[in-house]
Parts: C-alpha cells; structure tokens; sequence
C-alpha cells in the first residue's frame, strides 16, 4: 500500500476501525434495497403499519403479484417480517437496527414523524 498522506489527523489509527469488506457489503446491499422508487414506497407503507400484500399492492398501484416479488425481496434483505393470520400474511418492518435505520431516514426525507417504534 502506498504511503499515507497525514492532513490534520490520523489515517491509520481510522483504518485499523475500518469494518470488514463483509460490513460494506452488507450496507450496500440494504440500500440497494431502496433504490427502486417502488420498494421505496413499500417501505415507507411499511414502516407506519402493517399490510397483507393486496392492501399494499392496492396502496401503491401495482398487481399483487408484482409487490410479492418486492416484498420478497425486502424480507430477504432482513429489512421486513411476516406473520400468518388466518389465510393472509401481513407484513412489517423488521426489528433490527438495518430497519430502524431505514425508518428513520424515511421518515427524514419524506418530513413524516409516524412516532412509531420498532
């Protein structure tokens, strides 16, 4: 490696911190998640409640099968759960803190405070 410029500060001492490639790639794949305006308004739906796939597809305008391939998606990347009640499955934002992330920076950009904790 080549040697390190020092301006003001300590570059070494940051890098022995730097997470793993494994970390970067784990954060990379959770904002992947959001860079599809689609999942994004799943996602934001999400966060303030808990849906079964047809009110979600109907909430966003979009066929069921279409929102069960990005739901499956986001409950892949461990940013939403599912649960079984009766003969539907509804779902939710996860509660881990790649979601609650998530949450929060939805809710920043989108200037939406629902008050909800995960």
């Amino acid at each position: 490696m080549e040697e390190l410029h020092n301006h003001m500060g300590n570059i070494n001492e940051l890098l022995a911190k730097m997470p793993g490639e494994d970390k970067f790639a784990m954060a990379a794949d959770v904002f992947s998640m959001l860079c599809d305006s689609t999942r994004l308004r799943i996602m934001w739906l999400l966060c303030h409640t808990e849906e079964c796939v047809s009110d979600v597809a109907a909430a966003v305008n979009m066929s069921a099968p279409a929102v069960s391939h990005h739901l499956k998606t986001l409950k892949q990347s461990g940013l939403i759960i599912s649960r079984r009640d009766g003969k539907e499955v509804l779902y939710t934002i996860a509660k881990t803190k790649e979601a609650e992330l998530v949450h929060s920076m939805i809710d920043d950009i989108f200037e939406f405070n629902c008050g909800r904790k995960i």
